[in-house]
């Protein structure tokens, strides 16, 4: 799956274009590495968000295309 519909599937940003932009100002590296919006997400990878001076770590648990509001935060662990 994509990095930018897997941040927005996931709810850790809320819309896709808003992942698109972020990934292409820099702000999200997956496994220590800026990546694009178009980057394969696969489950045990690490992905690091900046927003503003928050820095926001998760570990990718589940990869799944469309998912439920409350089963969103499975997706996913925090660092």
């Amino acid at each position: 799956m994509r990095l930018d519909k897997y941040l927005k599937v996931s709810r850790l940003i809320k819309r896709r274009t808003v992942a698109n932009d972020a990934c292409d100002a820099g702000r999200v590296s997956v496994n220590g590495k800026v990546a694009r919006a178009s980057y394969d997400i696969k489950v045990g990878d690490e992905i690091e968000i900046g927003f503003g001076n928050k820095v926001t770590r998760v570990k990718v648990t589940k990869v799944a295309d469309t998912v439920k509001k409350e089963e969103a935060g499975d997706m996913f662990e925090y660092i």
